[in-house]
């Protein structure tokens, strides 16, 4: 009995001694939990060539050796694996060869780099406008040039184009500055502009009123080749330091005559002051008063004159009616009109007056019209926010005031409506220039009232027949 109890107490020879397997190492006995413990990943088992064998991991798939030690091929380099989704391994996109870019291509007959034509092909320009044959040339060749051209002529291009390839993009210096009288000009001249030098690595930053003076600040110190600014909003920048010109090599000023008008002439000639002598400038106008002219003898140096168009010559493309109608029926006309949705496609509305604006906007959302009003009494994000819509063709109608509606380019107006008359001829043109742009076609449209007459002949006979009463019937189509 006692023996039986001891033999019971005492564990068998063969439980006490440590089982080896074939191999002469140990044989992993199962953990607490019933499942095969591994042995210690430090006392690896050895394989035929003395290398480590791959051991189970602790999900059941088979353990990878060190990824350091990569196996060789024949050549000695790197054997591609397969990866962990069942495909070969592929080495370094920036290992891999790369396309080489042309040093030169052709914009219709001008040259320009191979990476300029590239961006200029992704953004659907084929064969230069005419103010792009004439002022990209003499511009390259380091000419002073004064342009004068209607809006849509592609201006922007033309100035833009030769500003990028001249420029020196490992450079951190401002070495271009195009000032507007707008900021939603600034805005769309920034965008057009970095479209043009996005291969080159050209930087461009735009600085206006309304924006965050932090966001503006951030941006100059990322670097910026060019500064597309207001006259204001960049004087305060000249003030502050964060702002300087005297490495400037061109300076461009867009939309001059509006910039006058405004009456920023003091701050331009306070900006060109401040920048070298030796530096190329442009200008560039729909009009040419006194003033322009006056402003280009003093600054450019024996510019070229280039003229595309007539003095306040609207695009050929645009179709020019008025209708005749009582101010009290104005709003009524319009709703009509708007309700044609086949031929109206999007339309750009003109007031004299912000109040005029508001109250025409609230009129058309009340008869369900889906649009929205843009001036100067809005804020920045606001004004920003509707621009977005309006360009995306999200938003069919904008109601606008002169000065809010500068700079904007959308091909896809159908529209312009002068739902206020004009006051002049030069305010007629630029109004209208917002439809038929780079070679599209367009409508404007006059409402025309009682005491308008006077301002409708002055249009007429600058015109022509370019201008003609609409046919009554057509409201009725």
């Amino acid at each position: 009995m006692n023996g039986a109890g001891s033999a019971e107490r005492r564990p068998s020879r063969r439980r006490r001694r440590r089982r080896r397997g074939r191999t002469g190492g140990p044989v992993a006995a199962p953990s607490s939990n019933g499942r095969e413990r591994q042995p210690n990943e430090a006392q690896e088992s050895r394989g035929r060539t003395g290398g480590p064998v791959a051991a189970p991991s602790s999900n059941g798939s088979e353990r990878q050796p060190d990824e350091s030690k990569e196996p060789r091929g024949r050549t000695g380099g790197p054997v591609a694996a397969p990866s962990s989704n069942g495909r070969e391994w592929q080495p370094d996109a920036a290992q891999e060869p790369q396309a080489q870019e042309p040093q030169e291509s052709w914009f219709g007959g001008i040259k320009v780099s191979g990476l300029t034509a590239r961006a200029l092909e992704s953004m659907g320009y084929q064969e230069p406008t005419s103010i792009q044959g004439e002022v990209i040339p003499l511009v390259q060749s380091g000419r002073d040039v004064v342009g004068q051209a209607q809006t849509g002529t592609g201006k922007t291009a033309a100035f833009g184009i030769p500003l990028v390839e001249m420029l020196d993009p490992s450079s951190r210096e401002i070495q271009a500055l195009v000032l507007t009288p707008t900021r939603e000009l600034a805005m769309q001249v920034r965008e057009d502009l970095f479209r043009i030098g996005q291969y080159r690595g050209v930087r461009t930053v735009a600085i206006y009123g309304g924006q965050a003076m932090s966001r503006q600040l951030t941006a100059l110190e990322q670097t910026a080749h060019i500064v597309v600014g207001t006259p204001g909003r960049l004087m305060d920048h000249m003030e502050r330091g964060t702002v300087r010109l005297d490495r400037l090599k061109i300076a461009v000023l867009d939309e001059a005559d509006q910039m006058l008008d405004i009456g920023f002439a003091p701050d331009i000639e306070y900006i060109l002051r401040r920048t070298p002598r030796s530096r190329q400038t442009l200008l560039f106008s729909a009009t040419m008063p006194v003033p322009i002219k006056r402003l280009a003898s003093r600054y450019l140096k024996s510019p070229a004159w280039v003229r595309v168009g007539g003095d306040a010559e609207p695009v050929d493309e645009v179709q020019q009616v008025y209708y005749e109608v009582s101010e009290r029926e104005r709003p009524s006309l319009l709703d009509e009109l708007l309700r044609d949705k086949s031929r109206i496609t999007q339309a750009l509305v003109f007031r004299r007056t912000r109040m005029g604006v508001d109250r025409l906007e609230s009129f058309l959302r009340r008869r369900g019209h889906d649009a929205q009003a843009i001036h100067g009494d809005m804020s920045q994000a606001q004004r920003s926010a509707v621009m977005r819509r309006f360009r995306a063709k999200e938003l069919r109608t904008l109601v606008a005031t002169n000065v809010a509606a500068r700079g904007l380019d959308i091909p896809a107006i159908s529209h312009v409506i002068n739902f206020d008359m004009p006051d002049n001829l030069e305010e007629y043109v630029h109004r209208i220039g917002r439809t038929a742009r780079m070679g599209k076609t367009g409508t404007a449209i006059i409402f025309v009232s009682e005491w308008d007459f006077p301002t409708l002949d002055l249009i007429q006979a600058h015109v022509g027949d370019h201008l003609r009463p609409a046919d009554p019937l057509s409201l009725r189509r």
